[in-house]
């Protein structure tokens, strides 16, 4: 793996397992970085775009666009949240980053989730925002409404923000398929995984989420120390995801404050 030398105005391109990798690396504060996740469908500004400001003051941030999101490239394969969680700690490797705080969205947080399990020296504290360790987690009939979705019902805020930095319709469908595929073929992460877990971990959601609070709550027993805490909010919304961003909202702030009072505790 190496890195390229073209770069991005907002950032860089890296070889990772066969794709070309889309990440950014905003602020140049000492200590352990950050390391932003995103979720399914989306991009690092349509989920971090309102967090980021609060991260960077405090933190090296580094964020990337997994496969076949935004300006990253595709492999001829599934996605997967293990392949995510490989493509993710073959960038920090590539970076020369030992050891990282790592916070994930939703889908981002299943890999985040996945890095704790299979890469734990990596991991020096992580979030888990709306993410869920066993498919019974999401609210009733998500699973059997996600398996009649078609591209149409993709919510139009998502679409934008793709081709605002990849205007490509055919990526565009693309990531669609790879990432309702994904989420449909999710299967359970075994309790015994989730008790093994060393790194402290905050677990972050909404009460109206399409995760369950009672989820939250079990995931939040099976991960030895786990920290919770339950906001007013949908899928995102605390976090200003463009999907269900909301003027004037602050949740967002809030969240940061609580996600840098968690990575600066002792």
């Amino acid at each position: 793996m190496k890195a390229d030398q073209k770069t991005m105005p907002a950032g860089h391109y890296a070889s990772i397992n066969g794709i070309r990798m889309y990440y950014e690396i905003h602020g140049n504060a000492a200590g352990i970085p950050l390391v932003l996740v995103h979720g399914g469908g989306s991009t690092i500004p349509s989920n971090w775009e309102l967090l980021l400001p609060f991260f960077t003051t405090q933190y090296r941030v580094i964020a990337m666009e997994l496969q076949a999101h935004g300006r990253t490239g595709d492999r001829d394969t599934p996605e997967s949240f293990r392949q995510d969680a490989g493509d993710v700690q073959a960038l920090l490797e590539l970076l020369q980053v030992p050891q990282a705080n790592i916070a994930g969205f939703s889908d981002g947080a299943c890999t985040a989730m996945e890095i704790a399990i299979r890469y734990p020296e990596l991991v020096h504290k992580m979030v888990l925002i709306s993410g869920n360790y066993k498919r019974s987690g999401m609210v009733p009939g998500f699973f059997e409404g996600l398996e009649a979705a078609i591209f149409a019902d993709m919510p139009a805020p998502l679409k934008n923000a793709y081709l605002d930095v990849n205007p490509d319709p055919e990526g565009l469908l693309n990531m669609f398929e790879k990432d309702r595929a994904k989420r449909l073929m999710f299967q359970d992460v075994p309790e015994a995984l989730l008790n093994g877990i060393k790194a402290p971990a905050l677990l972050m959601v909404g009460d109206q989420d399409v995760i369950t609070v009672p989820h939250t709550v079990d995931m939040w027993k099976q991960i030895p120390g786990a920290r919770l805490a339950v906001l007013p909010g949908n899928h995102g919304s605390f976090i200003g995801e463009i999907f269900t961003r909301e003027a004037r909202n602050p949740m967002p702030e809030i969240a940061a404050n609580m996600i840098s009072h968690f990575l600066n505790k002792d």
